[in-house]
């Protein structure tokens, strides 16, 4: 597979301004059910496996007013039983035939996956549909999940030195969207939560309408299709209208600067954001050219100068969290031991402002280029991570085809575009500076 992957690659970087890249495309087939239900499949006879998806349109965005890190308890929920299943029973269901289930929450979207041996495709369609509309949102699930979350807070961001940098990243760089609840929440919150909470944001975004049944693997195409009538299209889609997040964040028109303090801190540190454009925009490949010459590896911008030459910082990178509302845009950098945030800060600068002006070396494109797409490919080895590249596609590309298309969106990028994308979204004037030292935290966000 590795062999594959190198000559694909090679097939890519060498595919000159045409933009055929001999990438096969994966088969997409697509309906929508008359409940509002979006089917994707996509048949792939490799293995005799299958991958079976469902991703909600719902997130930590859509968490209620006051009540942060909702969205992700409620992930947990829907691991419980239903009217027709026992608590885990979809552990049972996947990993005593061999397969594996899972899930995730982000800030747009939640999606469960499975896979399991193709035989055991029609069980799965049965048991996802049974926890869209039957599952058991009682007293003893609701508070057991809370603490569960309860307790991953605690030691992803409280015992964690540096967890709660990331937790002011998205707390502090947004003004009025609901992207500044941080998908976890935060322990008051949580415990404001009710059962009655969890009822009525079920029955809101747990529905037909709102999500999207993605198969793909080894599968008879037409008994797919009854299958997914018989369990799915039974299901009735709810007459009211799903509630939709409608605040636009802001522009930024000048810097904010913030001091965070924590006891448990060894290294102060420093982050620096910058507001990202939707996941619709055609600007998004550039980004991810620059994060990966700035940040992707020993050989990267970052690496060489902070790290590696001045030595002024332990850890340091750049990421992209691209949204299907506005994103960031962030740097990160941990001290060196005897060495300064500020010197960080201005580093920082001086390697956005040298990329803003110069833009990237023929070389480093062309290395950006070949990391992203081999990071494309081997995502897609397997049908779960086919099926994972749709959802991504239909929730951040309103379109599942878009997976057939992204390769070649990488690699029209030129050296102009990551030059016009830094000096648009990186303006030295509108960032969010986030000190965050060792200190009392009287005040900070518990």
């Amino acid at each position: 597979m590795r062999k594959f992957i190198i000559l694909a690659v090679f097939s890519i970087l060498t595919a000159g301004a045409s933009g055929q890249t001999g990438i096969a495309p994966l088969d997409i087939d697509q309906r929508t059910l008359q409940n509002g239900l979006q089917v994707v499949t996509v048949r792939d006879t490799a293995t005799p496996l299958v991958s079976v998806q469902v991703w909600y349109r719902v997130g930590s965005k859509d968490d209620p007013d006051g009540k942060s890190g909702f969205a992700h308890m409620f992930e947990h929920m829907m691991f419980k039983a239903t009217k027709n299943m026992p608590n885990e029973k979809m552990d049972r269901l996947t990993e005593d035939v061999g397969g594996f289930n899972n899930a995730f929450t982000a800030d747009d979207t939640t999606a469960y996956y499975e896979v399991v041996p193709s035989n055991y495709l029609e069980t799965l369609l049965w048991a996802e549909s049974d926890r869209m509309v039957n599952l058991a949102v009682d007293k003893g699930n609701f508070e057991s999940e809370r603490d569960v979350v309860k307790e991953e807070y605690r030691q992803r961001y409280e015992t964690n030195p540096y967890g709660m940098l990331f937790w002011y990243v998205d707390n502090l760089s947004y003004k009025v969207h609901p992207y500044k609840r941080p998908g976890i929440g935060n322990l008051e919150e949580l415990s404001a939560a009710t059962l009655e909470d969890a009822f009525k944001f079920y029955r809101e975004y747990y529905r037909p309408d709102n999500a999207a049944l993605i198969v793909v693997g080894d599968f008879d195409s037409e008994q797919l299709d009854r299958w997914v009538d018989k369990y799915f299209g039974r299901i009735e889609k709810p007459a009211d209208n799903i509630k939709r997040v409608t605040a636009v964040e802001p522009p930024r028109t000048e810097t904010a600067r913030f001091i965070k303090l924590r006891p448990n801190v060894p290294l102060p540190a420093v982050a620096i954001t910058y507001l990202a454009p939707p996941s619709t925009s055609n600007e998004i490949p550039a980004l991810e050219i620059a994060a990966a010459i700035l940040s992707d590896g020993r050989s990267s911008r970052i690496y060489q100068e902070l790290i590696y030459k001045q030595q002024l910082a332990q850890d340091a990178g750049f990421f992209t969290d691209i949204r299907t509302d506005t994103g960031l845009l962030t740097f990160y950098g941990i001290a060196a031991s005897g060495k300064s945030i500020e010197a960080i800060e201005a580093a920082f600068l001086k390697e956005i402002s040298k990329l803003k002006t110069e833009g990237p070396t023929a070389d480093e494109l062309m290395k950006a280029k070949n990391k992203l797409v081999v990071g494309i490919l081997e995502g897609r080895e397997t049908v779960n991570g086919k099926a994972q590249a749709i959802g991504n596609a239909i929730i951040y590309q309103n379109d599942p085809n878009a997976v057939n298309s992204d390769v070649a969106k990488l690699q029209r990028v030129t050296i102009e575009d990551v030059v016009q994308v830094m000096n648009k979204h990186f303006d030295e004037n509108k960032r969010t500076v986030i000190y965050y030292k060792q200190g009392d935290e009287t005040g900070a966000k518990k």
